[in-house]
């Protein structure tokens, strides 16, 4: 009779569980420890968290429209944050019984307690009642995650300054909250609790929220929480804090000062690969002290394996599971690997980003290294949610599809969505993409109608240009080629420049949302355009473009002016 494998994990979250219950199907003997609670960050204080409370606000922003839509509803949207919280805790303490169930039902030992590495084989435990005990394994998983920031200038002390585990467990919506970070955490808090009616800043050192997501997302996301009243302060940093019992007062490397009554510190996160006896057995880390490993996640000494954010790479849920699995295959004698090229993410903030594969920005590096002009070997197709019958019967019509492919292959380098479900809608592109589907393949997959996914039939290559999105693709909306919002156009067919919506200036042939973006807020601030030559007017509209698009727009004299325009004119 063959002995049986034995595996240690040392963690419990995503990637630890994951792993353990893996390797109990594959034939192994299992023990996990761990420290606190099972499922770590993600299901308690991150993922599933969050979003039951944001659920809450995405359904309040809902009934705050419901009478556009013909429900009549006594009364305004409030909430009680109490309550809130506590659903949220019934819904992670259900989940957390769940997977001591899992581990009983694969008979995985589950150890509460701290470990570190004694040897090759061996991880002493500190257990709760503070006794110590061996286990010896055949192969040992490390799977300790990473945790929140904990910086000089900002003193988490969990009553002002707080991180995302404190902020989830108020019981009072606080008046005002500054967030120090618009990465992807900063901006799902801001969502959050602006919704909830706190007022809400964002400082961000870089130029936008969401630096690493695709330029069309981040400022799109921008423009969103900007609606919600939030404050984005960006290219700025706090360099000082003045605190009194009442408040935070940030003092701005700009000069700005935001009074705040809470602060959340929202700037990376530390790897916890300290105090786990890496040095001790000889394994070896990087310069952000992420533990290196193969890939097959086995780090520099032979059996011992490291899975999920201690390793740097992609930290997110279910990255660490992927990685999870692969290593218990590995050790269990099974050839796995992680493709990290086409893992798609949710950025849970409202409304939502899905994405996967590269930005943008990184096709452009990429080709451009290759010593390629990007217009040439690159084609990126935009898509509104407003061109959706479904979108635009469910009122969800705020939101963007992006495709970046390879030029003329079809190649599916990224796909981006910022819109209702985008999360859930960007995996059949990850799919694609895992099979090596070409955009054009994928667009002509017969796709429900009314759906959303309806969108994927619209971005098809179009050989005549740079753009993936070709008129002869636009859905038969009730039996017409049309989309549902038409351009506000005059008697002569041309685009009307004071009647046209953004979407409209973003159809126009070289503009884009970012510069559609820019038009409007012109518009605004002057109240209207009086003649054409004001576009050049408008940042980013230089002599080549204005020409370009002179032809397509025109003005109705004096139409819309404001006060303050006629009165200077």
């Amino acid at each position: 009779m063959s002995v049986q494998t034995h595996i240690a994990i040392l963690g419990a979250g995503p990637g630890g569980y994951v792993a353990a219950i893996r390797a109990a199907q594959l034939g192994a003997r299992v023990t996990v420890i761990e420290s606190h609670a099972l499922g770590g960050v993600c299901l308690n204080w991150g993922c599933i968290p969050s979003k039951a409370l944001l659920s809450v606000v995405e359904l309040g922003d809902k009934v705050k429209k419901a009478e556009d839509l013909g429900l009549l509803v006594q009364g305004p949207v409030t909430y009680d944050l109490a309550r809130m919280v506590a659903r949220k805790d019934t819904v992670v303490a259900a989940l957390v019984k769940g997977i001591a169930t899992l581990f009983k039902a694969w008979n995985i030992e589950h150890v509460q307690g701290t470990g570190s590495l004694r040897d090759r084989q061996t991880l002493t435990v500190t257990t709760a009642d503070g006794a110590l005990r061996d286990i010896q394994a055949d192969a040992i998983v490390i799977a300790t995650g990473s945790s929140w920031p904990n910086l000089p200038q900002f003193p988490i002390d969990g009553q002002q300054l707080l991180t995302s585990k404190h902020l989830l467990d108020l019981d009072r919506i606080p008046a005002s909250l500054l967030i120090v970070g618009g990465g992807v955490e900063g901006c799902e808090f801001a969502a959050l609790y602006s919704g909830l009616g706190t007022k809400v800043t964002i400082v961000e050192l870089l130029a936008h929220v969401l630096p690493l997501e695709d330029g069309d997302i981040s400022s799109t996301m921008e423009r969103e929480l900007k609606k919600r009243g939030v404050t984005v302060l960006t290219g700025t940093t706090v360099e000082r804090l003045e605190r009194s019992p009442a408040a935070i007062v940030a003092h701005l490397k700009d000069g700005t000062q935001v009074v705040a009554e809470k602060l959340l510190v929202s700037v990376g996160r530390g790897l916890n690969s300290r105090g786990i006896g890496l040095e001790q057995v000889g394994v070896q880390t990087g310069g952000r002290r992420e533990i290196l490993v193969n890939d097959q996640m086995e780090t520099t000494v032979p059996g011992i394996y490291a899975i999920g954010d201690v390793v740097g790479k992609a930290m997110l849920a279910h990255v660490a599971s992927a990685q999870g699995k692969v290593a218990v295959e590995n050790i269990m004698g099974h050839q796995a690997t992680v493709r990290y090229d086409v893992i798609p993410a949710g950025i849970f903030t409202l409304p939502e980003i899905g994405r996967v594969g590269m930005t943008g920005q990184q096709a452009r590096e990429r080709v451009l290294a290759a010593g390629q002009d990007p217009d040439q070997a690159l084609k990126v197709g935009r898509f509104r949610y407003a061109g959706l019958g479904k979108a635009q019967a469910t009122g969800d019509t705020t939101g963007l599809f992006k495709v970046i492919a390879e030029s003329p292959s079809g190649k599916i380098l990224g796909v981006h969505i910022v819109g209702a479900h985008a999360a859930d809608l960007v995996h059949e592109a990850a799919m694609a993409m895992q099979a090596g589907a070409t955009v054009t393949q994928m667009a002509e997959m017969i796709h429900a109608h009314p759906t959303l996914e309806r969108s994927k039939t619209e971005i098809v290559s179009d050989s005549g240009s740079t753009t993936v999105v070709s008129p002869s693709t636009v859905s038969l909306l009730s039996g017409q080629q049309a989309t549902p919002v038409a351009p506000k156009r005059s008697h002569s067919g041309l685009l009307n420049l004071n009647r046209a919506t953004e979407q409209d200036f973003d159809a126009l042939p070289g503009i884009g949302p970012q510069l559609a973006e820019r038009i409007m807020e012109y518009r605004q601030s002057v109240g209207a355009f009086h003649s054409l030559e004001e576009l050049r007017a408008v940042k980013g509209i230089g002599k080549k473009k204005f020409e370009r698009i002179r032809s397509l727009v025109t003005v109705t004299p004096n139409a819309g002016l404001s006060d303050r325009r006629k009165k200077a004119t």
